[in-house]
């Protein structure tokens, strides 16, 4: 077994765009370098031969904050970071113990997609819950997913939603100036706790709508109510998935996020998408909406610079050396 590291930025493109599944918006390259464009974070990207086959990867920054390893491109935020489907590519346990080996230092892994080997490493647990809208399920028919509420849930969102009179409403899509109303409203609503008041955070995120914008990828939706903005949404659209990215809501229509995610929904219907990606975070709306959860993981291993508290992955349990 054969581990080689990668440090210089194109080289380390070139075992990404070999290496990295691209199954999801997250997955592309460009998605992760306008966050790495921002943050400038050290690269360490691990890959593992056997008998000379590619077996094992793992795409790492350094937090020189945290003192830590993380996902590439170690986007963090409050010391965490944000983008979502991550993976530890590994074919057997011996390779994954390899890979966990050439870590010279402590180690967080965020929002991993499920694999079986996560379980022999005993240093994972469940991160946090992401929820999907899965359009298939009702016959791509907003109707049918109307119906799946009980009658007491649709009218009180009728209710809800009845100061909104259906002739002061009306919406505009793909205005890019209107993203700089979604970073304004999202900061007003949430102050430090908004992702936006990271000044690397918001020029990644600028730089995100650009790339998507120019692949035609990008999907901006705004909700007028008597004229005035009420609500702006930021979503990207790969292959056949709709992914939500970010909004931001005036407070002076409060309940008008209920009437932006029902109609992401009714568009996803009529466009036929097979998801879409309300990503993880806490909210209870997205229970109350029907939406699928899907939970994501967590790997940390905590470790000095001289390998200190290394893990020993076995077939059927885990031994700290």
């Amino acid at each position: 077994m054969k581990t080689i590291i990668y440090e210089d930025p194109k080289a380390c493109r070139l075992v990404w765009e070999k290496m990295w599944p691209v199954k999801g918006l997250f997955d592309l390259w460009q998605v992760r370098s306008c966050f790495h464009d921002s943050f400038s974070r050290p690269l360490r990207f691990i890959v593992v031969e056997d008998k000379k086959k590619l077996a094992g990867f793992l795409a790492l920054s350094w937090d020189e904050q945290e003192k830590k390893y993380v996902q590439f491109p170690g986007e963090t935020w409050h010391g965490k970071t944000w983008l979502e489907q991550n993976r530890v590519i590994a074919s057997t346990p011996a390779v994954l113990q390899a890979l966990l080996d050439a870590v010279p230092g402590s180690l967080s892994l965020r929002y991993l997609n499920w694999s079986p080997l996560l379980d022999f490493t005993g240093l994972t647990k469940i991160d946090e819950i992401g929820y999907l809208f899965y359009p298939g399920l009702y016959d791509f028919d907003f109707e049918n997913y109307w119906l799946s509420f009980s009658g007491k849930s649709r009218k009180k969102l009728k209710s809800d939603l009845k100061r909104f009179e259906p002739g002061a409403v009306t919406y505009r899509f793909n205005r890019h100036e209107d993203l700089d109303l979604m970073f304004r409203m999202n900061l007003e609503a949430f102050g430090e706790d908004s992702y936006f008041s990271d000044a690397l955070f918001h020029q990644s995120f600028d730089s995100l709508a650009t790339f998507l914008e120019k692949m035609g990828m990008l999907r901006t939706t705004t909700i007028m109510v008597g004229g005035r903005v009420a609500a702006v949404d930021m979503g990207a659209i790969w292959k056949n998935s709709y992914t939500l990215l970010a909004g931001g809501t005036h407070p002076e229509f409060p309940g008008i996020a209920k009437l932006i995610n029902l109609h992401h929904m009714e568009w996803s219907c009529s466009q036929k998408f097979d998801t879409v990606d309300f990503l993880c975070g806490n909210f209870n709306w997205k229970e109350r909406f029907h939406l699928t959860p899907r939970p994501l993981y967590e790997l940390s291993l905590d470790r000095d610079a001289a390998g200190y508290g290394r893990t020993r992955i076995h077939e059927s349990r885990v031994v700290c050396a």
